[in-house]
Formats: C-alpha cells, structure tokens, sequence
C-alpha cells in the first residue's frame, strides 16, 4: 500500500512538474502573441492561424503520436526491467520519426498552393513554408522527449519546452516586424501594403517556432548524451538473461499497432481545427459575407480567444502525457484498483486548475483583451463566455484519451472522437446556415468536447469499471470557482470606480481570484493536507495555509 501511495505521488509531481512548465510555456506564448498580434493584426493573425492548421495536423500525422508511442512501450519494458529493450523502442522510433518529418516536410515546401487554396487563404503561402522545416526537426524531438517521459522523468520535456517557447518569442517578434516591414515595401511597390505586410509578418511569426524547436532539440541531445555517460550505462548492457533480445525487425509490428491508434486519434480528435476553418470560410463566403469581415472574425478567434482558452487545456495534455506511461506500468505491475486511483487523481488535479482558469477567463473575458491585446470589442469577450464549459470538457477528454491509451484500448479514442467529429460538423453547418456567424465555431467546439467526454467516460467504464468521484472532482471545485468569480468580477468593478485603470483593476482581480480560490477550496475540504503534500513545494504551501487557517 506503502509503495502504491509512492508511486501516486511521483506520478503526481511528475505530471506536475509539466503542468507548471506548460502553464509558463503557455504564458510565455500568450505574452508574445501580444506584440505579435500588434505588429500584425488580425488579418496577420488569420493568415499565421491558416498556417498553423496545415502544419499542425501534418504534424500529428507525421510526428505527433510517436512521442506517446515511445513513452507507453518504453514504460512497459522498464516496468519489466528490459532496459535494453527499452533502447531498441527508442532507436526505432527515432527512425520511424525521421523519415516521417521527412516527408512531411515535402508535403508542405512541394504542395503549398494546394493546402492554402484549401483554407481559402493564399496569403499563408509564405508563412507555411517557413513552418515546412520544422516537421522534421519536431518529429525527432518528440521521440527524445517521449523517451524520457516513459522513465517516468517530465523534467527533460518541461525544461525543453520552456527553452523552445522563449526562443520562439523572442525571434517571433524580431521577425514579424522586420519582415512586417519589408512586406509593407514590397506592397507600395505592387499596390497591396496591407496584404503583402500582413502575409510577411506572418511569415515572420512562424520562423520562431522553427528555431524554438532547434534549441529545444540541442537542449534534450545534450541532456540525452549526459544522461547515458553520467547516470545509467545499463541501458546499453541491462537485460534478464532469460528475456529475449529484441531487434527493430521483432518490435516494428508492435510500434505500428500501439503508433498507428494512438495517430488516428490524435489526428480525428484534433482535425476538427482545420474541418472547421474550411467549412466556416468557405461557408460563410457562399453566403455572402464580406471575406475582410471573415478574415477578422477568424483572427479574433485563432489570435485571441484560441490564446487564451489553450492555457487552462494545455496543463490537461501536459498531465496526460505524464498519465499515460504512468498508468501503462500501474496495469503492467499494479491492480485496476490502481489505475482506476490515478485516472480519479489525474482528474481531480486538472479540475482543480482548470474550473477557476475558465471561470475567471468568462467573468474577465473583456477586461484581460484589452490589457492583453487593446481590443474592446465585445466579440472576443463574448466568445469567451460562450465558450467556456469546452475548456472543462477538453480537459477532460484529452486526459480520458490518455487513460484509455494506457490501459491499452487503442482504438477505443479513435472511434469516439471520429463519432463526436461527425456530429460536431452537423452542429456546425446548422449554427452558420443560422447565421451565428463565428459564435457557430465556438458552439461547435463545445458540442464536440463534451461528446468525447461521454464517449469517453462509457469507454472507461466499460473496459476498467472506472467511477468518477464527482462530488470533490467537478461539484467542489466549481462552486469553489463559482464563489470566487463573484468576488472577482465585485473586486474588478470597484476598483474601476476607485482607479478608473482597467490594467491595474485587472491585475489586482486576477490577484485576489487566486487567492480567494485558494482560501476558499481548502476551507471547503476541496483539497487535502495530503494531496497537497503530494504537489512540488507542497510542505511550504501546506505550512502557510496553516498559518492563515485556511488548512486544517
């Protein structure tokens, strides 16, 4: 019992440990695409945003499911203690990924005309093929990380992606205006400044992520080479003598079955970014709306709202990487009992972050665009709101997937998010013939998580006879966040009647949320001495939450 509540708290501040270097990496990304935002507008923002969607799913497709591949089989082996094994994953995997990222790094530089005509956005042209390298230097890096994260260490991953998202920014920026610049020029010269500016800068703000991925990869083959001269040359020599040394040729078959699922989910569950900006543009055009009015609705909506709600969904996938290879080794030595505790623990952490976030992010919607972003138009704030129970939903469902990925009902995520896809289309394409113009896209979205959060949930119950504590995993914490939404939205008004400065008001607000929702959820028992104990820092925190008696 002893070592079961051991490994529940490693698991715990390993999945941690990403969650905080997702939240900075996140906020570092929401900082930057401020001045990004400034320098190219929303028009620059549609187009850096149609770019993305091209790149993003090619990267699910090429790269994206490697990584959580890499990070189950080699958490299997390790579990069985077949370090050698282990490397074999690893070497395969890094094989598999190159020529992966190779190729689709071809599609992009060899078929650019074709994707952006598709989004209906030829502007993204340049900004797509500075992103085409990129694939490649991803797809390696993933494996690296997912070789980590199946020895059961987030640290190499969440230092890596730290470093990736301040590189990315600073030369993000840097670019964006320089080549902001250089398009404007190029636009007097051919009589289009705006166009030509906005598809420049763009391009300008894609060339971060290329050399953010770099240095993120010289970080992690530095850290890789350490780790083998310094710590454990075992990995190279450790296997039980009566265990058979496998071979790439004898593990390719199982990296294509585990692989291949886990990429037809992460690409059905994720697709729904691109299906819903080819039928929202081409949709809204063949209904006569203005394609500058489509062009900016689609940049609030990638540059701003998007920002924002992937803040609170990023520490969800950040703690679902960390379930997985967890939950593949509690199946591989533990009881259903086991894993059943760390999906209920998984949960319970990502609630307790996520329902204040997006509550937050719906009663402050309009103050924090514009400190944010100088936008105050009720369009992005009223997103916000509309859209806020699909943050919960996505947190949830992204951490379900990883669930039934390690206990390995593969296909399980598959046939759910292909399901709530096709019914997320039907919603879509009712709402814009309704003229909902892009709160149609928000809508959808909510339609479509909470589908895979059902789909999910019957999927867990059916195959680990898995039960959500409900009471301390959803009712606490939203009536905890609930309670310090009011307090925040009373807080942010007076101190608008008393200062009359929307940044200073909005930054005390979010001050005193976090920590009326902090008091308020271990007054309420949302939380316990114990769990808190399990968190990185948890002593210190529990010491002073002593001291204020808000713990008792």
């Amino acid at each position: 019992m002893d070592k079961n509540k051991k490994h529940n708290s490693d698991f715990l501040v390993q999945g941690s440990i990403l969650a905080i270097a997702s939240i900075i990496s996140r906020i570092i990304g929401m900082i930057y695409r401020i001045p990004l935002t400034n320098i190219i507008g929303d028009d620059g923002n549609n187009i850096y945003g149609s770019a993305f969607e091209i790149y993003n799913i090619l990267l699910l497709i090429s790269s994206y499911s490697v990584p959580s591949a890499v990070s189950k089989l080699v958490a299997s082996r390790i579990a069985l203690n077949q370090k050698k094994n282990a490397m074999v994953v690893f070497r395969g995997a890094l094989f598999i990924s190159a020529v992966t990222g190779s190729v689709a790094c071809f599609l992009v530089l060899g078929f650019t005309d074709f994707f952006t005509a598709i989004l209906a956005t030829p502007q993204a042209y340049l900004a797509l093929r500075v992103l085409g390298p990129t694939l490649l230097i991803v797809a390696i890096m993933g494996v690296i990380r997912g070789f980590f994260q199946g020895l059961g260490t987030m640290v190499p991953s969440a230092v890596s992606q730290i470093i990736e998202q301040i590189v990315n920014a600073v030369v993000s920026i840097a670019a964006a205006y320089v080549l902001f610049s250089y398009g404007a020029r190029v636009g007097k010269v051919l009589g289009n400044e705006d166009a030509y500016s906005a598809s420049y800068g763009a391009a300008g703000g894609t060339l971060g992520t290329g050399f953010g991925a770099a240095a993120s990869l010289v970080f992690l083959i530095i850290i890789f080479i350490g780790f083998f001269r310094k710590k454990d040359k075992s990995y190279n020599y450790s296997i039980k003598k009566d265990v058979k040394t496998e071979t790439f040729r004898s593990i390719f078959g199982e990296m294509m079955m585990t692989i291949f699922p886990i990429l037809l989910s992460t690409v059905v569950y994720n697709v729904s970014g691109i299906v819903d900006q080819i039928i929202f543009k081409n949709m809204t055009l063949f209904l006569g709306y203005g394609a500058a009015q489509v062009s900016t609705w689609w940049g609030v909506w990638y540059g701003k709202y998007k920002v924002l709600i992937n803040i609170p969904i990023g520490i969800a996938s950040a703690m679902a990487t960390s379930a997985m290879p967890s939950i593949t080794v509690t199946m591989h030595s533990g009881s259903r009992k086991d894993v059943n505790r760390k999906i209920n623990s998984s949960i319970r952490f990502i609630m307790l972050i996520v329902f204040p976030i997006t509550v937050g992010l719906a009663v402050l919607g309009s103050p924090i665009l514009q400190l944010l972003f100088h936008d105050a138009r009720p369009l992005g704030a009223i997103m916000l709101i509309v859209g806020a129970p699909s943050v919960v939903f996505y947190s949830i469902s992204t951490l379900t997937n990883a669930a039934l990925q390690g206990i390995d009902r593969l296909m399980e995520p598959i046939k759910n998010a292909f399901y709530a896809l096709v019914l997320h289309v039907v919603v879509l394409f009712i709402l814009i013939f309704c003229r909902a113009n892009i709160y149609s896209v928000v809508l959808a979205n909510v339609a479509f998580s909470y589908l895979m959060c059902m789909f999910n949930n019957n999927s867990l119950r059916r195959y680990s006879k898995y039960r959500q504590h409900y009471r301390r995993a959803f009712i606490l914490p939203l009536i905890c966040s609930l309670v310090m939404g009011v307090l925040v939205l009373v807080s942010y008004k007076l101190l608008m009647l008393a200062c009359g400065r929307n940044s200073i008001s909005t930054l005390l607000a979010v001050l005193i949320g976090i920590v009326s929702y902090i008091y308020i959820t271990c007054l309420f028992h949302g939380v316990t001495e114990r769990e808190i104990l399990s968190f990185p820092g948890g002593a210190k925190a529990a010491r002073f939450l002593k001291k204020i008696h808000a713990l008792r």
